[in-house]
């Protein structure tokens, strides 16, 4: 029995080209996270993926029922693989997730998806604190621009700027090929 589980989070629709709210280099960060995903598959790692939706009608994305708020075909869930609903950005919050990763004895946790400064970032915190080993695989997520005090900030910067916030006190983080080498 595995005591590692892949956390998929939000890897939907709303976020590639043509969704609600795009996100820079979210098609590389998918197609690392599949990459991880066939490798967890073939491994037998505990698989989850996470679902946002904004329970509102004036949601700006992931509004419930609609095809933005769907998984993304790149790695959508096959039989056997959890799928979790939230409507915050820690997937732990008002959730299933840590009594499913608990009642498996899943300790170690891998991170990829969306978004880096948010549902990552408060994932990736929250599992740290409540006793997980986390890695987060940080070319397997994604970042929007942001703007703060009329300061344009660019996706990558703004990426980078979780990552390494993560890095050392929350997460172990590395990147597709060194993760899977590691395995």
């Amino acid at each position: 029995m595995t005591d590692t589980a892949l956390i998929l989070v939000d890897i939907q629709k709303d976020y590639f080209d043509g969704g609600r709210w795009t996100l820079s280099k979210m098609d590389q960060a998918a197609d690392n996270a599949a990459t991880i995903l066939d490798h967890a598959r073939k491994t037998g790692d505990m698989i989850v993926h996470i679902r946002h939706e904004i329970p509102s009608d004036a949601a700006p994305f992931f509004r419930p029922g609609s095809e933005g708020a769907e998984i993304h075909p790149k790695v959508a869930p096959i039989d056997g693989e959890e799928v979790i609903l939230k409507h915050k950005p820690n997937s732990f919050l008002n959730t299933r997730l840590h009594d499913t990763l608990a009642s498996h004895g899943i300790s170690n946790l891998v991170l990829v998806g969306a978004m880096s400064q948010m549902c990552i970032d408060a994932t990736a915190r929250a599992a740290a604190d409540l006793g997980y080993k986390v890695t987060v695989v940080h070319d397997a997520c994604a970042a929007r621009d942001a703007e703060f005090d009329e300061v344009a900030v660019p996706a990558a910067i703004v990426h980078a700027a979780f990552m390494s916030g993560l890095s050392g006190t929350y997460a172990t983080v590395t990147d597709c090929a060194s993760h899977l080498e590691a395995k």
